[in-house]
């Protein structure tokens, strides 16, 4: 019973964590992209280190939650083989709950990295912008 629970409360808690972090954070830097002046940054390196400020942690969430998710799959399925190998579960219905554990978290760990991915590509885009701004007003202040 502790392994379900693990794979219930532990790996999917994680992973909900996990979600909430990355979505704090993409608003931290969305609207700190909507209130940057890059007039006031000196050097392409200086506004580069403000725009990716925190950017990491959405990559890191994004890349690792499948593994997380991945994680919970094989401990729901060890739950299950356990179960099937003390004879207690050897009926359809408790193999099928072990298996629809196992995938549950395969489906967390999916939901909590495709959104993150996509905010972090999302954001490098516009970091990328902001850059190019700053690049062709320093340009421009050259002629």
């Amino acid at each position: 019973m502790g392994m379900k629970h693990l794979v219930d409360y532990g790996v999917i808690a994680i992973l909900a964590i996990m979600s909430v972090i990355a979505v704090a954070v993409a608003i931290e830097r969305f609207k700190f992209f909507k209130k940057v002046n890059i007039d006031n940054y000196k050097t392409l390196e200086l506004l580069e280190l403000e725009l990716t400020k925190h950017m990491h942690i959405i990559a890191t969430i994004g890349s690792n939650a499948p593994y997380v998710g991945l994680l919970g799959t094989v401990l729901g399925i060890m739950f299950t083989f356990s179960v099937m190998g003390t004879g207690a579960g050897a009926n359809v219905n408790d193999i099928m709950t072990g298996l629809a554990l196992a995938l549950k978290a395969t489906a967390a760990g999916l939901l909590t990295a495709i959104p993150a991915i996509i905010l972090y590509n999302i954001l490098h885009r516009k970091a990328n912008e902001l850059l190019l701004l700053k690049e062709d007003s320093l340009e421009r202040e050259k002629l």
